[in-house]
């Protein structure tokens, strides 16, 4: 593939070199790897030798401080050799089997429950040596452990020669824990002396392994300590490979670009100012002079505004479309739901009337007519601003000269309608926008080719909500909530994890993919709107919103509750960003610990947005004191956004807080965007000077880094790829 632009060498450079490399060669090529053992590393998304290096242990047992079953302590966890006296199975109830084993050591014995696997009853026997790791308790006189990690000690060997820190991976069906280890130290021994693609003074500079050590110490280390100094290591080089891809991502978006000088003081500009019925924040000030002084660089503007809900970001943008019409040029700002769209061009609308800004709307409902009307008005200049869905990249739609695209909750569109819609514009400066309260972590992380603009201060609070956790079988005081509000003329909406009884968890808004094997269980929006209007809250107008409605459906609904002839809506998490129903003063999420901090976050951020103070019920079935539980009580006491979006981070997956999975291929398997902040900031700033420095990364020093970063992301750059050549 020829190299398109200065900077797009990682896009090249796999292609130039030995395809037959043995990091790229298929893990079949190893030691012990054949048949089922291939195909259930398969499974987990191990391909290539390189893929099987990175397939580090999520966690470690330290067998080095092995204790007795006399030594072990209650409540705390331990390691322990016993050899097993007894095996039992029990079938207490149908479909629930529970494996027992008393164990014995010098000391005492100890009883070990496994529950649902009665496979294990046939693989333990007596007198077999386990090593076991877990949380001691003690019932009925014995010191017993339940579910915890166990090993057998192979015949001949010795206890001594498991007194070492034991890595666990990742396993799959067909390929235990043993095999594993095997099959990664030939691993080790064939392929982990690479040369490192890190540069040298990158290494001194923070303190890092070499990249062979980090390898070993990783997967088979000597102690914890050097456990943990190997994964920075690793860390690392997934955060500066993620950020010198993303600068690629960047070129190659940019390539045949000449920056508009946008007018940042131009009559249109000055007259909306002059229109604003408040005045506008510090932090917001701060944003406009970010974002201008881009429009005016005569650079190409990479910018992402994060905003809480509330603080006032659409004011903002709508400066920026201000600037693109002074600059006789057009803007388009694409939102991700129609309901949103025209939200925008109700609320910016009147201030670019105010102002003499030319504007329309559309999206996947307009009508055909008005449509095509629109679109004409806009081929011929007639038209400055576009307020729209994902209609904006339709063929049908061409503009006469868009220099400026402003996205709204950028991550929840694909690479390729980003990329659709920029191309539209011969130099379109971007700015992106989220209500999503974003960890600067997870910012640096996935944005880290955009520079931040951040206001976390409300400059109309509103009358605020406050925020109730609440158990099942305390819904009746939600309900009279509920009716006690619409009794007063106020709206109230109910929140459903998924949208029918008959999804299977791939419907979910916001659900962790660990908890969709439960999602049967879960409220169904489309059935409590039914239950609802026929029980606990009959005799209300109550309404029904969810994501498989079509454009016109969900406008309907939304225009509904709006206008008030509905007064409660049952919905998925849709109304989740930016929904403004001033009206609306009580919120009732169902199975609230089926969704993340910064969800809950934005969506009680519904409510309490005019002057009636507003309040939201949490129902979780979880029992008091569980992580569930603790992650609601959060809520509750705080109202800080990005307080409560570092939390979430530190809880879920970084993928899940943001619900970006549809990302193209971006998500970290080893660096913790929690725990590694410091190596996030540093591999930032380095890619940063290294772009700076070698754009194109076609100095020796950089080619093997460039190399690297294609291994890692090469399918999401892939993605990139096609929307351009698309």
């Amino acid at each position: 593939m020829p190299t398109r632009a200065a900077g797009l060498s990682i896009a090249g450079v796999g292609r130039r070199l030995d395809e037959t490399a043995l990091l790229d060669a298929p893990v079949s090529r190893l030691r012990y790897v054949s048949g089922a053992r291939r195909e259930a590393l398969a499974r987990m998304g191990v391909r290539c030798v390189h893929d099987l290096l990175l397939h580090v242990p999520h966690r470690y047992l330290d067998f080095t401080r092995a204790t007795t079953v006399e030594g072990s302590v209650v409540g705390q966890d331990a390691t322990i050799f016993a050899t097993v006296d007894e095996v039992t199975t029990k079938r207490p109830r149908p479909r629930l089997t529970i494996v027992e084993l008393f164990l014995v050591d010098p000391t005492g014995v100890l009883r070990v429950s496994f529950f649902g696997q009665p496979w294990l009853a046939e693989q333990f026997k007596v007198g077999d040596l386990l090593a076991l790791s877990g949380r001691v308790a003690f019932s009925f006189g014995f010191k017993q452990m339940t579910s915890p990690f166990v090993e057998k000690v192979e015949e001949g060997r010795d206890q001594a020669s498991l007194l070492r820190v034991l890595p666990v991976h990742p396993a799959s069906e067909g390929l235990s824990a043993n095999w594993l280890r095997r099959i990664m130290s030939a691993a080790l021994a064939d392929a982990g002396d690479q040369v490192d693609f890190l540069p040298a003074s990158l290494c001194a500079r923070h303190g890092l392994m070499g990249l062979g050590r980090a390898l070993r110490e990783t997967h088979f280390p000597r102690s914890l300590a050097t456990a943990r100094q190997a994964h920075r290591r690793l860390a690392f080089d997934e955060l500066l490979c993620l950020q010198l891809t993303l600068r690629t991502r960047q070129a190659l978006e940019q390539r045949g670009v000449r920056a508009t000088r946008h007018d940042v003081n131009g009559p249109h500009l000055r007259a909306l100012r002059a229109a604003l019925p408040f005045a506008l924040t510090p932090e917001q000030e701060t944003a406009v002079a970010d974002i201008l002084g881009d429009m005016a660089s005569g650079q190409p503007m990479n910018r992402l505004l994060l905003g809480d809900v509330g603080t006032g970001k659409t004011v903002v943008a709508a400066l920026a479309l201000a600037a693109a019409c002074d600059t006789r040029s057009q803007a388009a700002m694409m939102a991700p739901t129609s309901v949103l769209a025209r939200q925008y061009a109700e609320r910016v609308g009147p201030l670019l009337d105010a102002a003499g800004v030319s504007w329309t709307l559309i999206t996947g409902s307009t009508p055909a007519a008005e449509r095509a009307d629109a679109e004409e008005r806009v081929v011929r200049g007639e038209t400055c601003v576009v307020f729209g869905t994902t209609a904006l990249i339709s063929d049908a739609l061409t503009f006469c000269r868009l220099t400026l695209v402003v996205i709204d909750e950028q991550h929840r569109f694909g690479v390729n309608q980003r990329v659709a819609l920029r191309r539209k514009g011969a130099a379109a400066d971007l700015l992106a926008m989220t209500a999503t309260p974003i960890p600067r972590t997870l910012a640096l992380s996935l944005y880290g080719d955009l520079d931040c603009s951040r206001i976390a201060t409300r400059p109309r609070a509103g009358a605020g909500v406050t925020t109730h956790g609440i158990a099942p079988e305390s819904l009746d005081v939600a309900w009279g909530a509920v009716r006690e509000a619409c009794d007063a003329g106020r709206q109230a909406y109910v929140i459903c994890p998924l949208v029918d009884e008959a999804d299977d968890g791939s419907e979910l808004d916001d659900v962790p993919t660990s908890q969709r094997s439960t999602a049967r269980q879960v409220h169904a929006a489309t059935t409590t709107a039914r239950d609802l209007a026929r029980g606990a809250l009959r005799g209300l107008s109550v309404g029904l919103l969810h994501g498989r409605m079509d454009a016109a459906q969900k406008e309907r609904a939304m225009e509904e509750f709006r206008s008030g002839r509905v007064a409660v809506l049952v919905s998925t998490t849709v109304v989740e960003v930016g929904v403004d129903v001033p009206g609306a003063t009580v919120m009732v999420v169902l199975d609230a610990d089926r969704f993340g901090l910064a969800t809950l976050h934005q969506l009680r951020g519904r409510v309490g947005r005019g002057e009636t103070p507003g309040v939201a019920y949490l129902c979780c079935a979880a029992r008091k004191g569980s992580p569930a539980r603790r992650r609601l009580a959060a809520l509750e006491r705080s109202s800080d956004g990005f307080e409560l979006a570092e939390l979430d981070l530190k809880l879920r997956h970084e993928g899940e807080v943001l619900g970006y999975r549809q990302s193209g291929g971006i998500s970290l398997r080893i660096a913790d965007l929690a725990g590694d902040a410091d190596l996030v900031a540093a591999a930032h700033e380095d890619a940063r000077v290294i772009a700076a420095e070698d754009p194109a990364l076609q100095d020796a020093l950089h080619a093997p880094l460039a190399l690297e970063a294609r291994r890692r992301f090469g399918a999401y750059f892939g993605e990139v790829e096609r929307a351009w050549e698309g």
